[in-house]
């Protein structure tokens, strides 16, 4: 197997309107250890330093599941603008994931979710995918539909009023 990167990978898109304030939205989005409370494929997260404070160059690792396949990603934090956006690499695949929080006109926020391989996705990656995930194809609509269970997640939850 090669490492090397495979261009032309599509950019995922999905967004969500939720009735919260971009501060209380972003209160959960910021915390990186919670994914694996929305995402159906992240199991768990970890810092890589505990006491950290999120920012650009924080490293953490997901546990991440898709059928009875896991395995574990390091990934590194590329853009924190707090209240605004949230972006991280991922090592192994090259890929890119971001939230992007925009404010409403009615005082909600429109958060964004994308998957981005500037640099393509490794050929590791792409082999791995084909062999236990269905294909580009099928693992790309798992996604797709993952991110929609994420945001919806994020939604519940920021929508949900405090005892």
């Amino acid at each position: 197997m090669t490492t090397t990167n495979q261009p032309d990978v599509p950019v995922l898109h999905e967004q969500i309107e939720i009735a919260a304030p971009p501060a209380q939205v972003w209160a959960l989005v910021a915390d990186v250890t919670r994914m694996a409370d929305w995402s159906p494929q992240v199991t768990s997260t970890r810092l890589a330093a505990p006491d950290a404070e999120p920012g650009v160059g924080t490293r953490f690792t997901n546990r991440n599941a898709h059928g009875e396949l896991t395995w574990t990603t390091h990934a590194e934090i590329t853009r924190y603008d707090a209240e605004r956006a949230l972006a991280f690499r991922v090592d192994e695949n090259y890929v890119t994931w971001s939230f992007e929080l925009e404010p409403t006109a009615d005082g909600g926020t429109r958060l964004h979710e994308r998957r981005d391989a500037p640099e393509g996705i490794s050929n590791l990656s792409r082999e791995l995918t084909d062999a236990f995930m269905g294909g580009q194809e099928a693992f790309t609509a798992s996604q797709l539909a993952g991110m929609r269970t994420t945001l919806e997640g994020i939604r519940s939850e920021a929508e949900t009023p405090m005892p």
